[in-house]
């Protein structure tokens, strides 16, 4: 008679302070990576309208947000719950040379953006969770593949309270009601 033994897969999990040993070293150095959920994840190629939409919108919300906030691109974000995530657009406090020391914290984070098509499935479904857990006020997703803006608001323990797509009109953020983003400038759409 043989006995069988039943083991468990474990999953090594990664510890911010750990990622950013590793960074350090240039172990991840060739890599395009992000943190997720103490998972290193890696991260698709920008493609070309990815890389001008995302970049034009900065550009925008710069011009909107002129001497209110910080636009950070492609940048780090610390999350408390072992993320780290390089949104295409993060606007953050503009707290100057704190950022030497630590990236932004969501206390520091107004609302994040992505653009997304070949990683549609992690922006809209993976993403959402994490940036709702790690307390990021408002999150929004360019869907390059039907041109529309999806917007999560109001976030939970596990997930956003309210999700919804627009594909014309305008938009305030949640921490700036005054300012009008519109939505047919981002998706370069004529409204």
């Amino acid at each position: 008679m043989t006995s069988s033994t039943s083991s468990a897969i474990v999953i090594s999990k990664w510890t911010i302070d750990e990622y950013h040993r590793m960074v350090e070293a240039g172990i991840l150095s060739d890599r395009h990576v992000e943190l997720l959920h103490g998972e290193i994840i890696e991260m698709s190629p920008e493609g070309k309208p990815h890389a001008h939409l995302s970049s034009d919108a900065a550009d925008y919300f710069r011009d909107l947000l002129r001497g209110r906030a910080k636009i950070r691109e492609g940048k780090p974000i610390t999350l408390p719950n072992h993320s780290e995530p390089e949104p295409d657009i993060a606007v953050v406090r503009d707290l100057g040379d704190t950022y030497l020391e630590h990236h932004p914290y969501p206390e520091d984070i107004f609302w994040v953006v992505e653009y997304s098509d070949s990683s549609l499935t992690k922006d809209l479904e993976v993403k959402p969770k994490t940036y709702a857990q790690g307390g990021i006020l408002e999150y929004w997703v360019t869907n390059l593949k039907r041109m529309e803006l999806v917007v999560f608001r109001n976030p939970g323990d596990d997930d956003y309270g309210e999700k919804r797509t627009l594909i014309e009109g305008d938009i305030s953020p949640v921490a700036f009601p005054d300012v009008v983003v519109s939505v047919e400038r981002l998706l370069r759409r004529r409204g």
